[in-house]
């Protein structure tokens, strides 16, 4: 999840139209937007925004959010890979410059001359707002990662109203704490939100601990009223360029121009309405009656390219800077000791068939995935090891591997027959007569994704490996597969699968501090592994790009998770005439560039 806020994820919300019922959450009206003020946007299946808050909790970490969010209430630093390369966006960020000291072990940030929709200033003092109430939340925060940010920012100090400094408690790679750590703060309403309930008064109570976590709580009290969203006026104090009019619990969201926008990217389309779908197939027919301005189609629609065209649309692959995996539960207290062991986790791997998969299920619009660092756009990041792929599909070595290892096939599943820790026997923890079974909650809505599950479950079983598969929404599947202890009755999941249109989308450095590291935010399966929390930290101090490969090599070969295609974000179609819409490789949409051309 993503977004998680980086968990991978996915886009925003809507308002539907009358031919759509069927398939598409929820009812009302939308006309067409084409060569008006308006535009409507497909959201992926399934992904039903739920979050309006700036500040993401784990469940809600996913890019619909995260884009709404930052289309309300502009970052500090804004990252957008909408250009082919990911960079700063200066135009839709709040800072105008960052100052690194030389040492690398603090920073200067400068404010633009902005202000909030209500006319008062954007200062130190809201981002101060925001650090304290991470800092006094962090194990709330979604995208903490113990031992980053805030955890490694030792001070916040306000220089004066548009400039303030940051120390690290080490010198880091300026590129790295730029792009990974400091793009997560989001300049606050200090003046209209610092208060600890909605009857009280504002003041300065995020300056304390206890203050700022019940200024926390009463955000996201009010945050949990998704059907207030367009009335309660906490949400109308913003700073972005679109504000929103409608947001329902079915998806809902309809976003219109703020008039008192004084950025770098004012919205040139007065009414975005975004649309929610049960499922992709819905959605594909919503575009082949041409009710939305922007949508998708399945890969396996792509054969049919030419009849989309005809309509009207433009086709083009958005490619996303991601990786898709299913993470494993290394605390399920039955088969957590199974997925401990290195063996287990390569046969697995081993009966993945990734070419096979991106060719029939993804009709070639995914890339294999045999590592941490996305694959489908070339990079200096992906190490020779990852690369050359080193576990090749093959169910009969994968089935030699599990018999050497005390596993016997009974029926058609492998069960563990000589426990042990011995090099030939099942391993530490795996006790006899363990079966080889394994459960995925997958999310929703995707033709395409269960097909590939479909496929999967064929696979492993010529392994002897049992697979079942239970879906539900995309939501429901990162709440019921959280982090967790052994003795926690969350802890029952064995795999979770949330990567329909990727599963983690990265910053501009696809480190794992969030991913991988221990205590890692979007570390589901809760994986551990000192040598990788010591590469993961080197990729973060230096500038030398040999250590993400070292990191890239380490992760691809002890597997913390099950490597799948990573599919393009989607396979978008849009109306001819709507320019504005060069894909970000992040993942998130931005509005305020859309525009139609006369």
């Amino acid at each position: 999840m993503s977004k998680p806020r980086r968990w991978a994820l996915l886009t925003g919300a809507a308002i539907a139209v009358s031919a759509l019922l069927a398939g598409c959450s929820g009812g009302g009206n939308a006309s067409t937007g084409s060569g008006s003020d308006e535009i409507n946007y497909a959201l992926p299946a399934n992904f039903t925004p739920n979050w309006i808050l700036p500040i993401g909790t784990a469940a809600h970490l996913n890019t619909n959010n995260g884009s709404i969010a930052q289309s309300l209430y502009e970052p500090l630093v804004a990252y957008d890979g909408s250009t082919g390369k990911i960079a700063w966006n200066k135009a839709g960020s709040i800072a105008t410059a960052a100052d690194f000291a030389k040492d690398g072990t603090s920073v200067t940030m400068t404010l633009g001359d902005r202000h909030w929709s209500d006319g008062k200033p954007i200062t130190s003092r809201d981002v101060a707002f925001w650090f304290n109430l991470v800092k006094a939340n962090k194990d709330q925060w979604g995208s903490y990662s113990e031992g980053k940010a805030p955890d490694n920012w030792t001070s916040f100090k306000a220089v004066d109203d548009t400039h303030f400094t940051i120390t690290f408690d080490k010198a880091y790679n300026p590129d790295w704490m730029l792009a990974n750590q400091l793009s997560h703060i989001i300049p606050l309403p200090q003046h209209a939100w610092d208060k600890t309930s909605a009857s009280a008064t504002v003041s300065d109570a995020d300056e304390t601990t206890d203050g700022a976590k019940q200024v926390w709580k009463y955000l996201n009290t009010a945050a949990g009223k998704i059907a207030d969203y367009a009335t309660d006026d906490l949400w109308k104090t913003i700073s972005g360029p679109y504000g929103v009019t409608a947001f329902t619990t079915a998806g809902k969201v309809t976003l219109t121009a703020n008039t008192k926008y004084d950025g770098g990217e004012e919205a040139q389309i007065a009414t975005v309405n975004l649309l929610p779908f049960t499922t992709a197939d819905a959605e594909v027919n919503a575009v082949r009656s041409g009710e939305v301005d922007y949508g998708y189609i399945n890969a396996t629609d792509m054969d049919q390219e030419d009849s989309f065209t005809q309509k009207g649309y433009e086709v083009e692959p958005w490619t996303g800077w991601a990786i898709t995996y299913m993470p494993y539960n290394f605390n399920n207290p039955d088969m957590g000791a199974v997925f401990k062991q290195l063996y287990a986790r390569q046969a697995v791997q081993m009966s993945i068939d990734q070419t096979a998969l991106s060719k029939v299920v993804f009709n070639g619009t995914a890339t294999a995935t045999y590592g941490p660092v996305p694959q489908a756009q070339e990079s200096d990041f992906v190490s020779d090891v990852q690369k050359d792929n080193p576990y090749p599909f093959s169910t009969s070595k994968a089935k030699e591997l599990l018999t050497s290892h005390g596993w016997t096939k009974q029926g058609d599943t492998m069960v563990c027959t000589d426990p042990g820790t011995s090099a030939d026997q099942c391993g530490e923890g795996v006790a006899k007569g363990t079966e080889f079974t394994m459960q995925v909650l997958s999310q929703s809505g995707s033709t395409v994704t269960d097909n590939m599950m479909s496929a999967i479950q064929s696979s492993l079983a010529k392994t002897g490996i049992g697979f079942t598969i239970k879906t539900a929404p995309v939501s429901s599947v990162l709440s019921q597969t959280p982090t967790c202890t052994s003795d926690e009755a969350s802890c029952d999941w064995d795999l979770s699968f949330f990567g329909t249109a990727g599963s983690w989308y990265f910053p501009a450095y696809p480190t794992g501090e969030s991913l991988f590291q221990t205590g890692g935010s979007a570390n589901f399966g809760s994986y551990s592994n000192k040598e990788v929390d010591a590469l993961i930290d080197a990729t973060t101090t230096s500038t030398d790009p040999t250590k993400v490969q070292d990191y890239s090599a380490a992760v691809a070969k002890d597997l913390p998770v099950i490597w799948l295609p990573s599919p393009d974000y989607q396979i978008s179609v849009v109306k001819q005439g709507l320019t504005g819409f060069d894909q970000d490789s992040l993942a998130n949409f931005h509005p305020a560039q859309w525009k139609w051309s006369k």
